[in-house]
């Protein structure tokens, strides 16, 4: 396992920085280097790793979720409004309604299985958008019409939805018949999650500053742990409840750490966000390089007409959501075309859960994981240039005209 473990540290990181000198997303090289690695190749790492995949990509998840929590500007939320919050449900549903309308006939899968497939391919990318909505704030590129802040928010909340979706379209696919009672299940395990994980989250904030008053102070790296082991113990409390409550144990996850950020002294959150941040960067590594090794690369290549053509169609699906999202607002043309490209990225959630119905046994299982990675090795680059090569055409700046002129001066 140990020898294992190095290659998909050092192996996915040197093919990272490649693919990252080449200008293309750092997550391709991880993919790349875990279907090279996997069983399906070389067949370089140990059964006992790839037996417990599913089990380490969960927790890369949990940590993403935990870091995009503690993230998550609500003051940002609230002021770009609407358009924000549409953009957090819109365009996923209308991927999946395309995913469930086309599907069935494009890749020959039932329409149960087209909702699990297009549950799964539904989000935007976190790792791919946020870091270049923070760089064009920082630029203040759009920043006066609060465009990255829209899409940031946006992105955050998009990730929760699609989740939430394809826990509920899975247990449908499943049982193998869907009931009324399965949509109903949806709202109320999404405010049971928001519930229970603001409460835990509030709970363990004033354990913090009780522990802080009486002078037992609490270190950071105490906190993350704490932290950590609260959020697997949420997940658990999900699968503990199964058949019984219905309630989303990532979205009490996302609670618990938008609650630890308002509740908690600024400089505390910020610190823990800086952790998990750190977290993430071995998490990312071992999602991506398992998930790629998780390919069949011979059946990912026999399903590639079909599946890029569907990849294709629910992109084009998804540009009419981003667009729906943005009617009466002031946004000109160009940029919403630039909150279109935004849009675009899949990697994240699409590495986290494409897997997981292959793992639960369902007969989609590895076509879902096929386009799965199509769909990140298509989308990632796509949406990464796009926004890296259109922002200063599609945005305006508003710097300062000194540090505008300052910024040129730099690029010549």
């Amino acid at each position: 396992m140990l020898t294992s473990l190095a290659l998909i540290f050092l192996m996915g990181l040197a093919m990272a920085a490649v693919c990252q000198k080449c200008g293309l997303p750092r997550i391709i090289g991880m993919l790349l280097i875990g279907i090279v690695l996997g069983p399906y190749v070389l067949n370089w790492l140990d059964a006992s790793i790839l037996s417990i995949s599913s089990e380490l990509r969960q927790m890369a998840l949990i940590i993403i979720l935990l870091k995009a929590g503690l993230s998550l500007n609500l003051a940002d939320l609230k002021k770009v409004g609407r358009p924000a919050v549409m953009m957090a449900c819109v365009p996923a549903s209308c991927e999946i309604l395309a995913f469930i309308l086309f599907a069935p006939y494009v890749l020959g899968i039932t329409r149960v299985e087209a909702a699990v497939m297009g549950a799964v391919l539904g989000a935007v990318s976190p790792a791919v958008v946020v870091p270049r909505m923070v760089q064009l704030m920082e630029e203040q590129y759009g920043t006066r019409k609060s465009i990255p802040q829209m899409i940031l928010a946006g992105a955050s909340c998009d990730d929760i939805f699609v989740i939430v979706l394809f826990t509920t379209f899975a247990n449908m696919a499943q049982g193998g018949s869907v009931h009324v009672g399965d949509f109903v299940n949806i709202p109320v395990s999404i405010v049971l999650g928001v519930v229970l994980g603001a409460v835990v989250g509030i709970a363990l904030s004033r354990f913090f500053e009780t522990a802080y008053a009486r002078s037992h102070y609490v270190r950071n790296s105490m906190k993350v742990i704490i932290v950590l082991g609260t959020a697997f113990l949420l997940m658990a409390v999900e699968t503990w409840l199964k058949g019984k409550v219905p309630v989303s144990g990532l979205l009490a996850v996302v609670s618990m750490a938008c609650a630890l950020k308002i509740k908690c002294v600024p400089s505390v959150s910020k610190r823990l966000s800086e952790k998990f941040g750190k977290l993430w960067l071995a998490a990312e590594v071992i999602l991506f390089v398992l998930v790629g090794a998780a390919v069949d690369i011979r059946y990912t290549l026999s399903a590639g007409p079909a599946a890029i053509l569907m990849i294709l169609i629910a992109l084009c699906f998804r540009a009419v959501g981003v667009t729906l999202c943005m009617v009466g607002t002031a946004l000109n043309k160009k940029e919403r075309l630039f909150c279109v490209i935004a849009y675009l990225p899949k990697a994240t959630v699409q590495a986290a859960i494409g897997s997981v119905p292959l793992a639960m046994g369902l007969p989609c299982g590895q076509i879902v994981l096929s386009v799965a990675v199509l769909a990140i090795l298509i989308t990632a680059p796509l949406g990464a240039l796009g926004m890296d090569k259109s922002y200063k055409k599609l945005l305006t700046c508003d710097a300062a005209p000194r540090q505008a002129d300052r910024a040129e001066g730099d690029e010549r």
